[in-house]
């Protein structure tokens, strides 16, 4: 069949059709009445099934309709999108989604458009993943997911330095927020390991820039929570990757010990000890025991439960580090007895494996279940004050209310490896901690953990704790401003600047707060 021009009247009869037909089914459903663009007219999805999947996230808790989702076949088409919304009388919500993994809301946008970068991801029209083997970055689209740079750049050698636990994360997502995992002692969050970003700011206008050009932009979208544009590139450090890593993990039973031995290594001038550090907590009927014997023999099993029984809580120090060449089956004892000699853990649990850096990367599996919530909690916790939140929320809090479900992680990070330029706020200490609590729930129990979340927060606030909230899901610009601290001033002065319509992220309730 011959291909209809499209200066062709059937064409344009067809295009003309489509465009009304979207532009009355938004008008009739939302607020959304501005002219778009007529080349959006096909990408704008308005049937039930896209609202509803964008309607929700994998906290499965907050849920606020879109009048459309855009799905993009080009940069162009998201420039297009926050124009029409920059010039339009009444100008409606933006908000962008990678992998839809914002657990309450952040990534919706109530009555306007939705981004989805998936199609971009999927129909390669973004930047995608370009490797520089000679200069040491990759080129990334903000649309990626961190588990397809890693196999990428792990084709040629070359590895991110920083990383986050779960891998199936976009680009763009985690540089919004700052990005942690158990590198970020050594390296710094992914936001301190960028060189270069596209951004798309809430004027529609497409901006390079990074530390010597538009470094005021630069420093606002990293960890700026979407406030100030949308990042459709991003310039990424990268480094030889190793040939193997020693993972290994010890318990402890006494808290002084263990976080007294993480900050040793945080502190340890010699930076061949470990390459990556995190802490978890198993509780009393509280851990799921496939943490456990995914790593530890099964036989051992009961041990370590008994060990849980009698002292509440066991924590668990975990530890890899990296070897770049092959011939190291000599080394790793020997390095493992070296790392772990004065040490206060618990004798006869400790384990290590050999995997690569692959394997141990997605260590976290990606399963989805629409039937579960995910009422989490992250938090920084200033060193000054550990002991007294771990009597007064994981002792007195968590354990006795007895409902965790699923992982507790708790780790020191040096604010020496981040900057604070950025728009990400941590507590003012050298050494401050991060604590996150994994919960999952049925669909309708999940109140039970924002509960347990409330107290945690308000025991904080009583006791004179100053925490700082990560991936933060405050609903009031009283709450933001108080979150930002020192910071807000600035914060809002970048906002007027780059994004004055208030049009982009809505779902953090920032500037648009209920």
């Amino acid at each position: 069949m011959a291909r209809i021009p499209p200066t062709h009247p059937t064409y344009l009869i067809v295009m003309l059709f489509l465009v009304t037909y979207v532009l009355f089914t938004i008008g009739k459903s939302s607020s959304l009445t501005c002219p778009l663009p007529p080349e959006l007219a096909t990408k704008l999805h308005v049937d039930p099934v896209e609202i509803d999947s964008a309607s929700t996230d994998y906290g499965n808790i907050v849920h606020n309709k879109p009048a459309a989702v855009l799905y993009p076949s080009s940069i162009e088409d998201i420039q297009s999108l926050v124009k029409a919304s920059y010039n339009c009388p009444i100008p409606f919500g933006i908000s962008v989604r990678g992998n839809g993994h914002s657990v309450y809301g952040q990534d919706m946008a109530g009555d306007g458009v939705v981004v989805n970068m998936k199609a971009l991801r999927e129909n390669n029209n973004g930047i995608g993943i370009r490797v520089s083997k000679k200069v040491l970055f990759a080129d990334v689209g903000g649309e990626q997911l961190w588990i397809d740079v890693l196999h990428t750049t792990a084709e040629k050698g070359l590895s991110p330095v920083s990383w986050t636990d779960f891998l199936h994360l976009s680009v763009g997502g985690t540089l919004s927020n700052a990005g942690i995992s158990g590198q970020t002692f050594l390296h710094g969050p992914q936001i301190s390991n960028v060189y270069e970003l596209d951004v798309i700011t809430g004027k529609g206008e497409l901006v390079t820039c990074h530390r010597r050009n538009n470094s005021d932009l630069f420093d606002s979208v990293l960890g700026g929570l979407g406030q100030f544009g949308i990042i459709t590139r991003a310039r990424i450090a990268l480094r030889p990757a190793p040939i193997k890593v020693r993972w290994s993990r010890a318990f402890y039973s006494n808290f002084s010990d263990f976080i007294r031995d993480q900050e040793s290594v945080v502190r340890s001038s010699q930076r061949n000890i470990a390459n990556y550090l995190e802490g978890s907590l198993i509780l009393d009927n509280g851990t799921p025991t496939e943490w456990i014997t995914t790593f530890f023999p099964p036989t051992q099993l009961p041990q370590i439960m008994s060990l849980v029984k009698k002292y509440g809580i066991i924590y668990c120090l975990e530890l890899t580090k990296y070897y770049f060449k092959d011939d190291i089956e000599s080394e790793i004892d020997q390095d493992l007895q070296q790392v772990f000699k004065d040490f206060a853990h618990v004798p006869g649990f400790i384990n290590a494996k050999l995997v690569s850096l692959e394997e141990f990367l997605t260590r976290v599996p990606n399963v989805e279940n629409e039937s579960q919530t995910h009422p989490w909690q992250n938090l920084f916790i200033p060193k000054s004050r550990i002991l007294d939140f771990n009597s007064g929320v994981l002792r007195d809090i968590v354990l006795k209310r007895n409902i965790t479900t699923g992982s507790v992680l708790f780790y020191p990070l040096n604010r020496r490896k981040w900057d604070d330029k950025t728009s990400a706020v941590i507590p003012d200490e050298d050494i401050f901690y991060t604590a996150s609590f994994l919960h999952t729930s049925g669909i309708n129990n999940w109140q039970v953990y924002e509960d347990q979340n409330e107290a945690v927060i308000q025991f904080c606030e009583e006791a004179g704790i100053k925490i700082v909230k990560y991936l933060a899901d405050y609903t009031t610009k009283e709450e933001w401003i108080k979150h930002f601290g020192s910071k807000w001033i600035t914060f809002q002065e970048r906002k007027s600047q780059y994004d004055p319509k208030n049009i982009l992220s809505p779902g953090q309730k920032i500037f648009n707060s209920i």
